[in-house]
């Protein structure tokens, strides 16, 4: 007889579907930090259309995006499903999963009842026109994501996916070992083998940021796998021989340069010169590590914000800075002359296809993928492993934990293809970095969407503006016009010709630039009209301080 809920550890008779589960969900009325946003609960066990597969879920990984999903931010996910016609008002994450396939729907056919798989994280549907015309998938506007934009993930004990997710368990490896490393490594795979003549190949240098972390150890294995030289960027020399275990060349502290932020202005001659040879410096670094004055190839890219810049300028000509990420910001900064001029390429990647994600696997099923599984944790500590990664005090590598597996160890019925020194972490290892921004968001674009609401409490330009203009003459003296800034106490003065026509503003940069490579008294003796920025940007005084605000900051 089949019993309407199994209790967890308890495996059903293979192909028995119940009709409850157990599993972790997230709730809106709770989002918050993951202590509080996920709930043990008992829900019905989802039916599967004909082209999906349910599998009864052994072990999951644990990923940021369900940090976010519990937190609400930037996406309430379940807000999004509803609106987009799903009925459920609750969450069940987990984006990377090992089990046991228990029932498929009548078109698949690459998995039957029984088999031990692992799924990637990417569904999309059959039916969309440009997949049925051969597109790559990863461009389908009905692409999601597995466990975050979409519900049943692997943090139950039945998870809910496409047939076309599941790929082969490696028989070497553990259940939890299993669920830890196939969202990141196929990252990382599309990342290194997915872009055409920028495709990593034998020889290439390889410059891999983050080379400790979930997605920079599966980078390296698959760069060496591919015959290229990965070189590590990391936090610290205690990573070093975790790094070289994997098959990098060799590695970087990045603690040892200082130069790392936003690219100076290309005015500001002494504080770019200042970056250039900061920046100079690491490049000697990657010839020193590598014993030959060679640039990477490639650069794999995810940090962003901080160090974009860098990754640009010390790319091969001909070379690409791959991203997948900006777990430092958003905004980076380009010097355009080092992208026409040596013709580099800055490609954005994001997770991979069906194709990729198997290939990738075949990787694992050779032995030649260690998942970097430096944590798992039983099934009732899924709340506090995600709250590890939201105080940013989990270890590097990779993390699962048990969900229909009774203990740790369990599930590998083979010995490896290769035997591959399993490297490991220092002893207390946790990240010293801040916790990355959101990287799996919907995106505004071009077309007409949800409105974007913007808090503001209604001040105006002329509540807090200054009355009057306070200007000077285009021949006046930078001197002249230090005066008048120190004496009304403004950081800024407009340029007036006689006729009252504003053709510029002075401001405090623009002297300071002025003030780079002259003395104080021939910088005192230029010209207002030969530092000023040229052009005033003008506004209401009943235009909204934010909006005035937007407007400075957009022009710096």
């Amino acid at each position: 007889m089949v019993k309407e809920l199994y209790n967890l550890g308890e495996m059903p008779p293979l192909g028995v579907i119940p009709k409850k589960m157990h599993a972790w969900l997230i709730r809106a009325e709770r989002f918050g930090k993951p202590t509080e946003a996920f709930k043990q609960e008992v829900v019905d066990v989802p039916p599967i259309a004909d082209d999906e597969v349910l599998v009864y879920v052994m072990a999951a990984g644990i990923n940021y995006n369900n940090v976010w999903a519990g937190l609400g931010i930037p996406v309430n996910v379940i807000g999004a499903r509803n609106k987009a016609g799903e009925p459920e008002d609750f969450h069940i994450g987990g984006s990377d999963a090992s089990g046991i396939v228990y029932k498929v729907g009548k078109d698949v056919t690459n998995v039957k009842v029984g088999d031990e798989v692992v799924m990637h994280c990417g569904q999309y549907s059959r039916n969309c026109e440009w997949v049925k015309s051969g597109g790559d998938p990863m461009y389908s506007p009905t692409f999601r994501i597995w466990g975050y934009e979409t519900n049943y993930g692997s943090f139950a004990q039945f998870t809910k996916v496409q047939g076309q997710q599941c790929m082969p368990k490696p028989r070497h490896l553990t259940w939890e070992d299993a669920a830890a490393y196939t969202l990141v490594a196929a990252t990382a795979w599309r990342m290194l083998h997915g872009w055409g003549a920028n495709a990593v190949k034998k020889d290439d240098v390889v410059l891999i940021w983050g080379g400790a972390g979930g997605l920079g150890s599966m980078a390296i294995q698959i760069a060496k796998a591919a015959g290229a030289i990965p070189i590590a960027m990391v936090s610290g020399e205690d990573k070093f021989d975790y790094c070289m275990k994997l098959g990098a060349k060799g590695c970087i502290n990045r603690n040892e340069f200082d130069h790392w932020g936003m690219l100076p202005h290309w005015k500001d001659n002494v504080g770019y010169a200042k970056w250039l040879k900061g920046v100079r410096a690491f490049g000697a670094k990657i010839w020193e590590v590598l014993g030959e004055k060679r640039a990477p190839n490639i650069v794999f890219e995810h940090p962003g914000e901080t160090t974009i810049p860098t990754s640009i300028f010390v790319c091969d000509t001909g070379g690409m800075v791959v991203v997948c990420a900006g777990t430092t910001g958003y905004n980076a900064t380009v010097d355009l002359r080092y992208l026409w001029m040596r013709q580099k390429r800055l490609q954005g990647s994001h997770f991979a296809n069906t194709e990729q994600s198997n290939q990738m696997n075949e990787l694992a099923l050779r032995g030649l993928l260690d998942p970097c599984m430096s944590r798992a944790f039983t099934y009732d500590d899924i709340p506090m492993a995600h709250q590890l990664m939201y105080e940013n005090k989990h270890p590097h590598g990779n993390m699962s934990v048990l969900v229909g597996a009774t203990e740790f160890g369990l599930g590998a019925s083979g010995k490896p293809p290769v035997v591959v020194e399993h490297p490991t972490l220092p002893k207390g290892d946790v990240h010293t970095t801040p916790h990355p921004y959101p990287m799996s968001a919907p995106l505004p674009g071009i077309s007409e969407a949800e409105a974007v609401t913007i808090a503001d409490d209604g001040t105006q330009v002329r509540d807090l503006m200054h009355r009057g203009i306070i200007s000077c003459t285009p021949t006046d003296t930078v001197g002249t016009v230090a005066k008048i800034m120190v004496n009304k106490e403004i950081h800024a003065v407009v340029v007036m010709e006689p006729t009252g026509k504003a053709i510029g503003v002075v401001s405090q940069t623009d002297m300071v630039l002025a003030r780079q490579g002259r003395t104080p008294d021939q910088a005192r003796a230029l010209r207002a009209k030969d530092v000023m920025t040229p052009g005033c940007a003008t506004c209401d005084a009943e235009m909204l301080l934010s909006d005035a605000v937007s407007l400075m900051t957009g022009r710096r």
